[in-house]
């Protein structure tokens, strides 16, 4: 089982990926560093300690883009190390994959970071380290080979079995007031485009992801939720109302009155039609 360290200066960010990485039953001890010093001080401490001391460090899932040092800096000082943790990067950004594997990394991982891609990384450093891939219940997951590295064979899992990716499906993490928490995907009703950002709304309030809208309309497309104007992805089942208007066309959910752009209206329309025939 491996030991972890997650660097990101964004609190929400590194607490989603805190989350993810503590779901993973292949994951020992999962502890966060919001900034370059901070990391290379907890790395300092896990060297000295050896690997078997407490504070040992297998693998650094890494952020780029920081403030001071980026994720960049920290894996060239930690290549000096004599046996230094693997890294996985974890960034938005695709432009940095060649000198990240010029590092020797592990991974890159994209953000938003998916549970399977995340999921998917942890396997390839379990591989790397010669780990077997069972948790605390002896469950496997993952059977995808790494490039340029061992095959690590994985039985089917069980029915009943929850890996990562199952519990973090059904939830999304957002931050309010400075905590973390996880709201239920069904609770949303509405998704509003706002730049880079998605709002949330739920019956209870909203709240502010950094999810680009586009990305949440494929995640959830299975789910139900429908593209219905650039700035708004709608969960079908929670449309109370569809209004025709002088050429308009818009929905109601709940208090809220949405616009439906006309590329969208005629396919809103047939769904409507068939959930309601259905």
């Amino acid at each position: 089982m491996l030991r972890v360290l997650a660097v990101d200066d964004e609190k929400p960010l590194l607490e989603e990926l805190l989350y993810l990485l503590r779901s993973d039953p292949r994951v020992r001890r999962a502890e966060g560093a919001s900034d370059a010093t901070e990391a290379l001080r907890r790395v300092t401490r896990a060297l000295e300690s050896g690997p078997d001391g407490a504070d040992a460090i297998d693998v650094v899932f890494l952020d780029i883009h920081m403030a001071g040092l980026t994720g960049l800096d920290i894996a060239r000082l930690l290549a000096g190390f004599a046996r230094p943790p693997l890294i996985v990067f974890v960034t938005a950004h695709e432009g940095f994959a060649v000198q990240a594997f010029d590092l020797k990394a592990v991974d890159y991982v994209l953000k938003p970071v998916r549970p399977e891609r995340l999921a998917e990384a942890v396997r390839r450093a379990c591989a790397q380290l010669g780990r077997s891939e069972e948790g605390p219940a002896g469950a496997m997951t993952g059977d995808a080979p790494m490039a340029g590295g061992p095959v690590v064979p994985a039985p089917r899992r069980p029915v009943a079995e929850v890996t990562v990716a199952d519990r973090a499906s059904d939830q999304i993490a957002v931050e309010l007031g400075g905590v973390t928490r996880f709201v239920a995907i069904a609770d949303i009703s509405y998704v509003e485009a706002q730049g880079d950002y998605a709002r949330l709304h739920t019956d209870e309030g909203s709240h502010l992801v950094r999810i680009p809208v586009s990305t949440l309309e494929e995640r959830w497309a299975a789910r139900g939720f429908v593209r219905i104007h650039r700035r708004h992805l709608v969960a079908l089942a929670r449309i109370d109302e569809l209004r025709l208007e002088a050429g308009t066309t818009s929905v109601r959910v709940g208090t809220a009155e949405l616009q439906v752009s006309r590329r969208h209206a005629r396919e809103l329309r047939d769904l409507l039609m068939r959930q309601a025939t259905g």
